[in-house]
């Protein structure tokens, strides 16, 4: 079989997937760079990051190669375009619950993105008690000659939750995907407790907020007349000027 193929075809067929797979790598490099804009804007506008942590990554060609072959899809472009769709994957962490909805709407507002899937494990988490909102965003990448819309997974979650996962990953491979039953069920009691603690640190960030907002009113309430004492100062002062100059 191989011997039919010539060395110009498989150049041009090693060139076709370098690019498919570096189309990826800009979603990416897309969807990071807009996380960075909003950290920065509520960094500046609000002396607040709701964002702990980010990480990215796309699938290396052998993984990818693996997962083609598992789900018996066409080693096609086109078709692995279509049927696997984590290829580029984005995690975010956050603060609190209210956060990760709330990063979630900014993005999907993005006029240049489209919401491709969206799956709330957070409100209906996985069986073995697994919560994070996962989200499938197309993203345009601008080449040279074209624009592909590129699929990128990006995940939302709490830092409670990406404790857990990371866990429960480790677990799972530790195992060779065969969890004992007993580890099983005390999973599922972490990941009730992790739920808990979310809920628990999202009531306490409730009521900072509401003492914050206090605080602020009154001291703008304080601060409210010093504008005028400002131009007041300033009318005296330039009336003085025009009486000395006249």
């Amino acid at each position: 079989m191989f011997q039919d193929i010539t060395s110009s075809e498989l150049q041009h067929a090693r060139y076709s997937m370098d690019r498919f797979m570096l189309c990826y790598k800009f979603a990416t490099d897309e969807v990071l760079t807009k996380i960075r804009i909003l950290q920065e804007e509520f960094n500046m506008l609000y002396s607040y990051n709701p964002i702990e942590h980010i990480n990215s990554r796309v699938k290396t060609l052998e993984s990818l190669m693996k997962k083609v072959k598992r789900r018996n899809i066409p080693f096609q472009l086109d078709a692995i375009r279509s049927e696997i769709r984590d290829i580029a994957g984005v995690r975010i962490t956050c603060s609190f619950i209210s956060n990760v909805y709330e990063l979630s709407i900014m993005l999907q507002n993005q006029q240049d993105i489209v919401v491709l899937d969206y799956k709330d494990y957070i409100s209906h988490p996985k069986a073995n008690g697994y919560r994070s909102l996962h989200l499938i965003l197309e993203i345009p990448v601008f080449l040279s000659d074209r624009v592909e819309r590129v699929p990128v997974e990006v995940q939302i979650r709490t830092i409670a939750m990406d404790f857990w996962a990371s866990l429960e990953h480790k677990i799972y491979y530790k195992y060779k995907k065969e969890i004992p039953d007993n580890m099983l069920r005390e999973l599922k009691e972490a990941a009730t407790i992790s739920t808990l603690l979310d809920e628990k640190m999202e009531e306490l960030n409730k009521k900072v907020n509401t003492i914050k907002r206090f605080e602020n009113h009154n001291v703008h309430s304080e601060q409210e007349f010093e504008p005028l004492h400002f131009y007041e100062n300033f009318i005296s002062e330039s009336k003085k000027v025009i009486q000395m100059k006249g």
